[in-house]
């Protein structure tokens, strides 16, 4: 019974969790702005719900909305998440120091010096 307490505990537990019902709230604000989005569109184009759109018989709406879902659920994911992350994961690299990494000869001297004390 502690092993399975243990396994509940762990940190990567608890944040995947969190993550998954971040993802399923961030999930329905995309779903509800792509819908707004196609609205807007279907107003431009003139057609009441894009999904209906016909070219000479062809219904091209549906594959013309999910198209356009995708797009917008990519580049609202790309904008509000991987941008974002992208800029604080560089500041926190460029804020750390640099760690100094020894010279040739340094180590050479190093090598000699272990080399001497083993004979």
């Amino acid at each position: 019974m502690s092993g399975f307490k243990e396994f509940l505990l762990r940190g990567n537990l608890i944040e995947l969790a969190v993550a998954f019902i971040m993802g399923a709230a961030f999930a329905t604000v995309v779903s509800s702005f792509t819908k707004l989005m196609l609205d807007l569109i279907g107003l431009i184009v003139q057609v009441q719900g894009l999904s209906g759109l016909a070219v000479r018989g062809v219904n091209i709406g549906q594959f013309l909305t999910a198209l356009i879902t995708f797009v917008l659920t990519a580049a609202v994911i790309y904008f509000l998440i991987v941008l974002p992350y992208n800029r604080v994961t560089s500041l926190r690299k460029s804020e750390e120091p640099a760690v100094a990494t020894p010279s040739s000869e340094e180590l050479l001297t190093e090598i000699r010096d272990l080399l001497r004390d083993r004979a």
